[in-house]
């Protein structure tokens, strides 16, 4: 099934949101909880998206900027990114065989 990097391990919803945001350019965390909702219709509670961003920078795959006034922003790094983009391609093949196996077959009712 491709190739799957050791430190990926289970890779959470939330935190695939959050790069998937952070991949367009650095947010803080109340902006990401707009973001996501705006193009995934996922509503995220603060706990939850503290937690994940927690997670992500102990992976390395984000890293925090000087806080502005109150309001810590984000970014991905190169690790996070590429991280992203494995996912995004594993996502891709499992959408691509779903697809290709909810298709009706001829004679089968």
């Amino acid at each position: 099934m491709g190739r799957r990097s050791p430190e990926l391990g289970r890779f959470t919803d939330v935190a695939l949101l959050v790069l998937v945001s952070l991949a367009e350019g650095d947010k803080h965390g109340y902006r990401m909880i707009q973001d996501i909702e705006e193009f995934s219709g996922t509503s995220l509670e603060p706990g939850t998206l503290y937690g994940a961003l927690m997670r992500l920078e102990e992976r390395e795959w984000i890293e925090a900027l000087p806080a502005a006034e109150r309001r810590r922003p984000y970014r991905i790094t190169a690790s996070g990114r590429d991280a992203l983009n494995e996912q995004l391609a594993t996502l891709r093949r499992i959408e691509q065989t779903g697809t290709r196996r909810a298709r009706p077959s001829w004679g089968v009712t």
